[in-house]
């Protein structure tokens, strides 16, 4: 049974490739602008992939609170914790503003590979003759490294530094399922607030797959090779995509009940209506399982209490890669025949954990201005990807609601529906 709390989105933050900041990222996404360019902060010699989705003057000091706490964050926790900081601006929220115990964080993570330069000098003492040592770690190595060193790292520590600083003392916790972490954080979020455990949810992920560790760690494989031309490597569903796009980002909402939003005077940005999770085997024939997709398609659709008729457009995962882009189209198809989709990768890349954070706060701002955004080199359809995308130039629509999916590899899916 449908719950009767109605969860509003108060706040909004994100940092990306294409803008840090609402109004930055709606621009860019109305403008057709791609965030995906050469390799600069990245930059790897000899890596045959050269371009991914960086961010453009990305400075944690503009967001970090206390900024002593840089010194024990990553780019990711930085990125997520400046995510949340923009949407509790929005949200007109302040630490003390919520009671302590009835404000919680859910986040979306994954693994966070450490930054060569932190363990440079460590590394150094284990050279011999050019080879690596493996038994001169513990003697000789950890002298070099920094006690706080794995507190950088850790992928809990996004929701643990926005806990802290905003003093929220209910429910926190981290999701880690790659690119099916943020849709669960936000679904955690939601359930809490419908069953009354919280009245305030910060929620979100972020991730990135451009550190020089993770790109060594997950290979070329699955990545799209166009060096020549990269603003126009990622083309989810579109014929000639040859892999997905590597890049680095954050979103977070703030979520509250619609009494308690309505009580300190809010402003309602949208609604959460309903969220889901499924998973499938898959194989290496079947990376991604189709029966999954359409399980959770469904239950996301009756968690919301809403039929197909009732979406504007369905935000893909569309990775780019081209056999999972095949096997995700069927499913929509099959499970929501003519409603349009879009895939919003086109525009900023794979960030990993962060992706369904990233599509959630943008598919919140194409239903307020109720425009859908086109999917970017979109040039010529395939036929195996029979779906009615959105592309050329944005869809006008007045319906109420939009469904995210995400999913992985391995089996899990997740979807979310947000409304005006």
């Amino acid at each position: 049974m449908q719950s009767l709390v109605e969860v509003v989105i108060t706040g909004i933050g994100v940092v990306s490739p294409i803008g840090v900041g609402n109004e930055a990222v709606w621009e860019s996404l109305m403008q057709g602008k791609s965030g995906i360019a050469p390799l600069q902060e990245f930059a790897m010699p000899d890596y045959p992939v050269e371009f991914g989705g960086e961010l453009k003057g990305f400075d944690g000091k503009k967001y970090v609170k206390p900024r002593k706490a840089l010194k024990v964050m990553c780019r990711e926790i930085q990125t997520g914790f400046s995510a949340a900081a923009l949407a509790m601006e929005e949200a007109r929220l302040e630490p003390g503003s919520i009671e302590p115990d009835r404000l919680g964080v859910v986040y979306g993570s994954e693994m966070m590979y450490s930054d060569f330069e932190d363990l440079r000098a460590a590394y150094k003492q284990c050279i011999e003759e050019g080879w690596y040592q493996h038994d001169r770690w513990g003697p000789s190595a950890m002298s070099e490294t920094n006690p706080l060193w794995m507190l950088k790292y850790l992928p809990n520590m996004p929701a643990c530094h926005v806990g802290i600083y905003y003093d929220g003392r209910g429910h926190n916790n981290t999701i880690c399922l790659e690119e099916a972490s943020a849709l669960n954080a936000i679904s955690e979020a939601l359930s809490h607030l419908r069953r009354g455990t919280m009245d305030c949810m910060i929620t979100g992920a972020t991730g990135s797959r451009l550190n020089l560790n993770v790109l060594l760690y997950r290979g070329d494989s699955l990545l799209s090779h166009r060096n020549d031309a990269p603003e126009k490597a990622s083309r989810p569903f579109e014929k000639d995509r040859d892999g997905m796009v590597n890049s680095e980002g954050a979103a977070a909402l703030v979520l509250e009940p619609r009494d308690k939003a309505e009580a300190r005077g809010a402003k309602i940005l949208g609604k959460v209506l309903g969220a889901a999770s499924t998973f499938g085997r898959t194989s290496e024939d079947a990376p991604v399982s189709v029966s999954a997709i359409e399980s959770c398609i469904a239950n996301t659709l009756k968690d919301a209490g809403l039929a197909q008729e009732d979406l504007a457009c369905v935000f893909a995962h569309g990775s780019g890669i081209p056999s999972d882009d095949t096997l995700e189209a069927q499913a929509i198809q099959a499970a929501l025949p003519g409603v349009p989709v879009t895939a919003l990768k086109s525009y900023y890349g794979h960030t990993g954990a962060a992706c369904g954070a990233l599509d959630a706060a943008v598919a919140v701002l194409s239903l307020k201005h109720g425009q859908i955004p086109a999917t970017l080199n979109y040039d010529t359809p395939d036929p195996t990807c029979d779906l009615p995308i959105v592309h050329g130039e944005a869809l006008k629509t007045d319906k109420q609601a939009i469904l995210i999916l995400g999913y992985t590899r391995r089996g899990q899916v997740s979807g979310l529906i947000v409304g005006r």
